[in-house]
């Protein structure tokens, strides 16, 4: 009999110590390692596969893949087009966010076409439990297969023996394999279990999902080397009492990452939001300070967003305190405002928010972001017609940010006729219904403003 020995993983390497550490030796993560029982090697007998045999780049068919899609255009959007055979999406978000219930109306698109089988694997409701579900949503259930089960030997069995064209793992923390002593959700089971189910996706050419857990901090629970198994990662961004519900694409090797679809959570289930930037503008006919529209670019897709900042007078130390953008990225803002166009926010508590529930990543905001924060202070609103898009730069200077021409075209299909832009995203036919000024430096915008 193998001796027992406890041995220590690392949750965002995976890498093992005999010795637990504040610090992860390999990656440098604090408060990483967890205790898992490591009972000596196994017999994986059943695990064998023929020898690989090496071939050249020439002889792989590279053809253009095809595309399975799943009858939900904001889901498609997010995995660049559709489901690719032999792809491995992992989605994640809080519960009660709607992962379980996409995927199962998904799963009843997909089951419409007969050549396409599909089947559902619940590791924490029982099959009655999804049964209900589906027949509350509404959604065409009687092609979908469910299962209850969660060894990972019996659902590569079935799957062996079934092949199905889709799956879902519902969820990854739920799965566990004989061949490890540790508990369902440790890192070894979850990372063992993921490993499995993507290389039997792989060899049959089969799509599957896997619903991941998240952390009190919002990232997936387990290992690290989990987001690096799999081909796509889709995040739920809003919280689980909002209505509208945003999905992220962080990492798709068969498409634009960053792409986001929006969800509007109905008594059916999840509906896809066609014009999300109406949604988002959704604001008062009364112009009013701190408040000003700026066109966003996420993946692909132009967004207009509303950008909201209240300074208001501090009793203690000014606070700084952000929404939807980045905290460090307004305290940077808010220093190059001060030092290039002398508008001091010393003494005064400063609230940025992204109306909606939106978190923009890239920096095409900060120019509307810096106005929405001058017309708090100086309690000036600005005119409800204009958007404003562009990088600001330490030295006051305004970058030109990707996509200009679309941003453009975005507002003026919204009504909007007045841009403020940087110099060097000044199209060469811009849309005639809209006035584009140029600006290069911060106090130029802002006077402009």
């Amino acid at each position: 009999m193998a001796k027992q020995r406890n041995i220590y993983i690392c949750t965002q390497c995976g890498a093992g110590s005999r010795q637990w550490h504040g610090q992860c030796p390999d990656c440098g993560a604090w408060n990483s390692l967890e205790l898992e029982i490591d009972r000596g090697s196994r017999s994986r007998s059943h695990l064998a596969r023929p020898v690989a045999r090496p071939v050249t780049a020439a002889s792989v068919d590279i053809s253009p893949e095809t595309r399975i899609e799943t009858r939900i255009d904001e889901l498609d959007r997010v995995l660049g087009g559709g489901l690719v055979p032999g792809g491995v999406v992992l989605i994640g978000g809080e519960p009660g966010i709607g992962k379980s219930t996409l995927l199962l109306q998904a799963l009843a698109g997909l089951s419409c076409e007969t050549e396409r089988q599909v089947l559902y694997v619940s590791g924490e409701e029982s099959i009655r439990q999804v049964a209900l579900r589906a027949r509350r949503l509404g959604v065409a259930a009687d092609r979908v297969r469910l299962l209850a089960e969660t060894r990972a030997e019996t659902i590569l069995d079935l799957l062996s023996v079934e092949r199905p064209r889709i799956v879902v793992i519902d969820s990854i923390q739920t799965i566990f394999t004989e061949e490890l002593p540790s508990a369902p959700g440790s890192v070894s089971q979850v990372r063992e279990c993921a490993a499995r189910l993507a290389r039997q996706a792989k060899d049959d050419e089969m799509v599957t999902f896997l619903v991941g857990h998240v952390t009190k901090d919002g990232a997936l629970a387990g290992p690290r080397v989990l987001e690096h198994l799999v081909d796509t990662v889709l995040y739920f961004e809003s919280e689980a009492e909002r209505r509208f519900r945003v999905i992220r694409a962080v990492k798709n090797r068969f498409g634009a990452a960053n792409e986001i679809g929006l969800f509007a959570m109905t008594d059916t289930g999840l509906k896809g939001v066609r014009n999300p930037s109406a949604i988002f503008l959704a604001r008062g006919e009364e112009e009013v300070a701190g408040s000003v529209v700026a066109v966003i670019r996420e993946g692909t897709r132009p967004l207009l967003v509303e950008l909201q900042a209240l300074a208001d007078e501090s009793f203690g130390p000014p606070r700084r305190f952000a929404t939807g953008f980045d905290q460090s990225r307004l305290n940077l803002l808010l220093a190059v405002l001060h030092r290039h166009a002398g508008i001091s926010t010393h003494g005064l508590d400063i609230y940025a928010n992204v109306a909606g529930g939106v978190r923009i990543s890239e920096t095409g905001a900060d120019l509307a972001l810096l106005a929405a924060v001058r017309s708090s202070v100086r309690e000036r609103s600005v005119d409800r017609r204009t958007v404003v898009f562009g990088e600001v730069g330490l030295a006051g200077e305004i970058r030109p940010v990707p996509g200009g021409e679309e941003r453009l075209r975005e507002a003026a299909k919204h009504g909007f006729t007045k841009a403020l832009v940087p110099a060097a995203n000044i199209p060469r036919h811009p849309p005639k219904s809209i006035e584009v000024i140029a600006v290069k430096r911060i106090e130029s915008a802002l006077d402009h403003l």
